[in-house]
Parts: C-alpha cells; sequence; structure tokens
C-alpha cells in the first residue's frame, strides 16, 4: 500500500548535509519504529547508524500512509524502507560499475562508503546519491541484504534526551508570541450551553483574556499559562447549561442482544451481509465473556500548538493520523487541503484514538479567531478521562460441541459492540469533522455519523472471532450495536483483546473437562507448525520454572496470532491471590514468532508493554458513570497497573530469517489477560468472565459460589 501511494526511492531515502534521511508517514508514539527504520536503511546501504535521520512526519512532506495503527509499521513504512533500500543499493552498484568500472559484484558498501574492492578506491554513499535520477522508482521485488546472523540492535533513538529531560514533548513548545487555551467543558456529553454570565466574562477581558464562544464550544486564551488555567475555572463557574436528562444509567451488557443489532456473518475472518443461521442446536459448553468501556490511560493529557498567519494553518499534534486529521480539520474550517499543515510531535502516547485529535482541532478553532498568534492548548487529566473516546463495551458469547475425545466439531460465536472506528477520516457526509468532539458542540453543529460496520478483514470487533484453531463448522457472528452510551473509537488490539480473552479462557475450561493439560489440548486443536514451535518453547521454558505451589498460587497460559496472520504469541503466567481478592504478578514467560527480527530491543519492549497494559485492562480498568456525568476522572477513580505488580519477565524470541516480518505491538496484550484468568481459575477455582479481575469482583464471585 505505501509504495503504491509512494513510488520513488526519494520518497523514502534522500541525501542532506551528507548524510542519509529516512522517511516515513508513520509516527513514532513509543513503538520505536524510526529505530527500526534506521535499522533497516543500514542493513541495507551499510550507512552507520550516527549518519542516519529520521525526517519529521509533516503531511506536505511525508509518505501519505494513513494511521499509525493495526501493527503495520514495520509491514508497510519498514516494508517499503527495505524496498527503496534495496534498490538504491543496486542502483549505486550499477551507476559505480558503469560509470568508473568494474564489476558490480566488485562494489560493497560498508561503512557508508561505496567501495570497489581490487583499487580500495571509495565514494561516500550520500554523495553519490546526488548523481542518481530523483525520480528513480522503488523495485518492489528488489532483492533485500541478507539475514544476518545475530539480531541486529540499535539504541532507542531520542531515548537519551528523555532521560535528561531534553526531549521536546508537545507539551514543552515555547514560541514566540504565543498564548495558552483551555476548553470549558460541558458537565456531560449530552448537555448544552444556554448562558455565561455576562459579567464574568467582560472582566476577564478587561485582564487580558480572550474568551471564544462558537455555541456551546466555549474556551479562553491569554499569555500566562496559569492565569488562562484560573479564567477556564472562573469561566466554568459562570456557565449555565441545559444538561437535559443526563447520561443513561445502564446495564450495557444486558443491551447486548441480537434482536438489538446490526448483524453480520464473519468469514474467514471478514464481514458477509449475509442471513444469519440458528445458534447451535444442542451445545455442549456456553459462556460469555465481558468487557468494561476502557480509557487510554496516556500518562500525559493531550495538546497541540497551532497557527492561523498568510492563509495557513499550522498544527503540531501528537495524531497517529495527521493526514486524515488535516482533512476533518480542513472540512471543518471551510479551508482548502494545502491550506492546512500538521507536524507531528511527540507528546504521550496511548497505542488508539485519545484527545490527540481533539486537542489539534481545538486548537486550529481557537487559532483561526486568533489570527498570527500561536496558541498553546493543553487538555487535563480530568478532560483526558472524560472526554477521549473510549474502548467501547464488548461482549462475546461462545458456544460448542464436542465430539469423541472432547474435540471441538463445532463453534459458534457472537460478538457485541459499538464501533471501534471514531477517528476523523473523511468520509460521506463530513464523517471526518463529525467525529471532532468539538464539532457536535458548535451554532452550526456537525453530528457525528453514523456507526457502520468495519468490513475489514479482522477489522474492529471481529478482529480475532475467527479462531486459530482447526475446527471445521464455524459460526461467527459481528453484532454491531450504535450508540450505547459513550463515543467510542479505537483502542490497542480493538476486538482482539476480548475474543482471545474469550477463546483460550475457553480453551483451559474444555481441557479440563477433557482431563488433559491446557497445553496438549491446545496442540491438538492446532495445524499450524510455527504456533506448534511456540508452544514447544513455551513448555521447554515451563519445565525450566516449575509451577509455583501454596495456597492462592496458580499458573495460566494463553496462545493468539493476532489477527491470525501477524506475531504468534504464547504466554504463562504465574500469580497469587491473597485473602483479600488481591490479585499479585509473578513471573511471566512469553515466547513470540514475528518472523523476520528487524530491532530485537524494541520487539521485546512491545511484547512486555502490551503485557503489562493488557494486564492492567485484567486487573484494574472500568469506566465509571452515572446521569451526571462520568465518574472516573482521575488515577484513583480509573486504576491502572503500579510498579507494585509488575512481574519478572522471561522473552524468548524464535527467529525466522526466512519469513518476513510481522506486526507485533498489539500481540501479547490478548493472551495476557486470558492468562490471567486461566492463572486465577488454578489459584482459586474462580472461572471469572468480566472484566476487571479486582478484588470487588473476585470477593463477589467467592461468595456466589
Amino acid at each position: 500500500m505505501s509504495l503504491k501511494t509512494s513510488p520513488r526511492i526519494a520518497d523514502w531515502l534522500t541525501a542532506r548535509d551528507g548524510r542519509l534521511v529516512v522517511h516515513s508517514g508513520k509516527v513514532d508514539i513509543g513503538q520505536r519504529i524510526s529505530t527500526a527504520l534506521v535499522q533497516i536503511a543500514h542493513e541495507e546501504l551499510g550507512v552507520p547508524f550516527s549518519e542516519i535521520d529520521v525526517a519529521p512526519v509533516r503531511t506536505d512532506e511525508a509518505p501519505d500512509e494513513g494511521i499509525t495503527s493495526g501493527s503495520n509499521s514495520i509491514e508497510q513504512s519498514g516494508h517499503a524502507v527495505r524496498m527503496a533500500a534495496a534498490t538504491l543499493r543496486a542502483r549505486l552498484v550499477a551507476w559505480a560499475a558503469d560509470g568508473i568500472g568494474g564489476a558490480a559484484q566488485d562494489w560493497t558498501l560498508r561503512d557508508g562508503l561505496l567501495t570497489h574492492a581490487a583499487t580500495n578506491r571509495s565514494l561516500k554513499i550520500v554523495e553519490v546519491m546526488a548523481q542518481l535520477d530523483p525520480d528513480l522508482p522503488v523495485d518492489p521485488k528488489a532483492i533485500a541484504a541478507p539475514v544476518q546472523d545475530a539480531f541486529p540492535g540499535a539504541a532507542m533513538r531520542g531515548l537519551a534526551d528523555m532521560v535528561a529531560g531534553r526531549f521536546d514533548f508537545i507539551h514543552d513548545v515555547d514560541v514566540p508570541g504565543m498564548w495558552h487555551a483551555r476548553v470549558v467543558r460541558p458537565p456531560h456529553a449530552a448537555a448544552r450551553l444556554r448562558s455565561v454570565a455576562p459579567q464574568v466574562r467582560a472582566d476577564l477581558e478587561d485582564e487580558g483574556a480572550r474568551v471564544l464562544r462558537d455555541g456551546s464550544f466555549l474556551a479562553v486564551a491569554g499569555v500566562s499559562e496559569w492565569q488562562t488555567v484560573k479564567a477556564a475555572l472562573r469561566l466554568a463557574r459562570a456557565c449555565d447549561w441545559d444538561a437535559g436528562a443526563g447520561l443513561p444509567e445502564t446495564d450495557v451488557f444486558a443491551a447486548f442482544a441480537p434482536e438489538n443489532a446490526r448483524r453480520l456473518m464473519v468469514i474467514d475472518g471478514t464481514p458477509q451481509d449475509i442471513p444469519v443461521p440458528e445458534p447451535l442446536a444442542d451445545p455442549d459448553h456456553v459462556a460469555r465473556f465481558e468487557r468494561p468501556y476502557l480509557m487510554h490511560g496516556a500518562l500525559g493529557p493531550s495538546a497541540a500548538l497551532a497557527v492561523w498567519s498568510d492563509d495557513l494553518l499550522s498544527i503540531r499534534s501528537h495524531s497517529q493520523g495527521i493526514y486524515p486529521l488535516r482533512d476533518s480539520i480542513a472540512d471543518s474550517l471551510g479551508l482548502r487541503l494545502d491550506q492546512v499543515q500538521i507536524t507531528h510531535q511527540p507528546g504521550s502516547g496511548c497505542y488508539g484514538h485519545n484527545g490527540a485529535d481533539d486537542a489539534a482541532f481545538e486548537a486550529a478553532l481557537i487559532a483561526t479567531l486568533m489570527p498570527g498568534t500561536p496558541v498553546l492548548l493543553k487538555w487535563t487529566r480530568d478532560e483526558e478521562h472524560a472526554w477521549e473516546p473510549y474502548a467501547p463495551a464488548m461482549a462475546t458469547d461462545l458456544a460448542v460441541t464436542l465430539s469423541q475425545g472432547h474435540q471441538i466439531s463445532a463453534l459458534s460465536a457472537e460478538v457485541f459492540s459499538d464501533t471501534h472506528r471514531g477517528r476523523p477520516r473523511p468520509g460521506p457526509d463530513r464523517a471526518g469533522a463529525g467525529r471532532l468532539l468539538s464539532n457536535r458542540l458548535r451554532a452550526t453543529p456537525v453530528p457525528p455519523p453514523p456507526p457502520l460496520p468495519n468490513m475489514n478483514n479482522h477489522g474492529g470487533m471481529h478482529r480475532n472471532l475467527e479462531p486459530v484453531y482447526a475446527i471445521a463448522d464455524r459460526r461467527l457472528v459481528k453484532n454491531l450495536m450504535p450508540g450505547v452510551v459513550h463515543r467510542t473509537s479505537a483502542l490497542r488490539c480493538l476486538g482482539a483483546t476480548t475474543n482471545v480473552f474469550a477463546y483460550e479462557s475457553m480453551m483451559d475450561e474444555l481441557a479440563l473437562r477433557a482431563g488433559e493439560s491446557p497445553l496438549d489440548y491446545r496442540r491438538r486443536h492446532l495445524d499450524d507448525a510455527r504456533a506448534l514451535s511456540v508452544l514447544d518453547a513455551l513448555a521447554e521454558r515451563m519445565r525450566a520454572r516449575p509451577a509455583p505451589t501454596g495456597d492462592g498460587t496458580g499458573r495460566g497460559i494463553a496462545y493468539a496470532q493476532y489477527k491470525n496472520q501477524m506475531t504468534r504469541v504464547g504466554v504463562c503466567v504465574d500469580l497469587a491471590v491473597d485473602d483479600l481478592g488481591q490479585v499479585h504478578l509473578h513471573h511471566v514467560i512469553l515466547v513470540a514468532d514475528a518472523g523476520r527480527v528487524v530491532d530485537r530491543d524494541g520487539l521485546c519492549a512491545q511484547l512486555e508493554g502490551g503485557f503489562l497494559q493488557g494486564a492492567s485492562w485484567a486487573l484494574y480498568e472500568r469506566v465509571t458513570w452515572d446521569r451526571d456525568g462520568i465518574t472516573s476522572r482521575d488515577w484513583d477513580s480509573y486504576p491502572v497497573i503500579r510498579f507494585d505488580n509488575i512481574p519478572d519477565f522471561d522473552i524468548r524470541l524464535l527467529h525466522v530469517p526466512g519469513a518476513p516480518s510481522v506486526g507485533a505491538g498489539e500481540a501479547s496484550p490478548g493472551p495476557a489477560i486470558a492468562a490471567i484468568a486461566n492463572a486465577i481459575h488454578d489459584a482459586t477455582g474462580l472461572r471469572l468472565r468480566r472484566m476487571p479481575f479486582d478484588a470487588d469482583s473476585i470477593l463477589r464471585q467467592a461468595l456466589a459460589d
């Protein structure tokens, strides 16, 4: 896909000031993609790491690669850079052989030099690049450099500056003439602004602040950040809001039923709008697994800088999709695309759609009302928790029929969820603009588009609904439940976490019923040799570390392949559950097959971080609300995993040099949740099917049982 839209070598690799520059449309949000791209360029061209730069990701310069999501950065941008570099390598050698002499095989690329072995004549690679046609196309079938025997690796780019406090996050921007801005929010999403006390508004403006109102969108700006924060608090107290009926207080899981949904069959991972067959007549095992609304939990709230000057709206944002966001902001403000320029500047990463896009639009909206003035807008923690789009609540219903020997002969799986596609991307009826929060509050509002089912292969809620296990008779149904309560969008893994949690819990339950070990039961339902290799390696590591013993201790495993086509992961968790129902994670064994490994340290960090995020969802996280608004507005009311519950890790990577590199960033959270649930069952005998598995849930179920 990336090479189709950006087919030239110069779209991906250029030379500047004697250095090699790598270009990409994928943004670095902590997943080390910039480090991996430098690694790829180094492998293919032999240019030292210290002589390679990564260009800023900006809408008028970077390749348009859509949104950084779905664990596609290595497969898309990484593949494009590798093919561009391999093509460039061949072109450099051909240029040298034709222009200087010698056979192509006599020229080598190493240490940034193109060297002729016989004469020892050397040319700097970046200088030779200037002699080539800038419009040379990438050969998508270029031969990549041989795989190195040892795992390659490089220090994470920017890490030293982050540790030393020198790294420039979007929140740290300070440019001449800059004003600060804050938005005054309604009590909840359904409320609308009736009025603002005129005297308070007049007083604030007499003191040098600017009060900006567009319908129910209300903001204040000032030269001093602290004065602006105080002005926003005063303005909030001066507002009269029509709260209406408030937020619905409902059990969303009770509403998850076929009669309330738009239903689609899922065949080979892709939804089909065909009649849904009847459920299994007399299943041997039935269970429902549930996940609540979740936040992204970014450690820093969203922020953006915008300035409107000379008919150009320049924005700095930590959005994961600057091109779609550019289009949506241009539509929102009646501007041409060439009048909006967005540069990615890191903020607090979130692996999904948090408030970054909304903050960018709000900064832009305020900037257009204050021409020539740079505006830095920051959300508060309260705003981020209450106003970002959430991951939708989900439920997965499973039913199976067993044949002789407890083999699964038939499966019915139905998943229920609101949309996971809330990102501001262009579409019919101003869909991009309608997905920006504050457009819904303006005097001429842009309503949100009606949620449509994601029809992509392994997209949205049906990601990993297709089981990895060999089950011939499958009835897989996607149930779209639009507008249940909250605004929803993409969170890391989309529906894979709930579906993997469901399947891997079921496999443990069925293994127990069959009197087999969880590993053996999975093995006889798998026909993928690489999956079996992952389980074999997991079993080997488990034998090296015996299962914990003692009251309240347990061990659980899980296996998954993200989207059934990306990284394969096997997980084993050792934990303990104390008398108060608290779960203490002790040790994690994680085995992964991600194909050809580009950045070993980055891959391990992604797998480990993914496990920890999955563990946090499993044990702690849940959005709460009442009719008056969101009640989980800080880290006490919305707890996340803390340092006192971080386990030890034993990570093993199965390097498969001949296989392509595949996405790994979202491969481990799903099996992490399932392995924890299975370990809790091993420790307590309790089968938990609704996240989070916090102390209240464990104690309530213990009393019920």
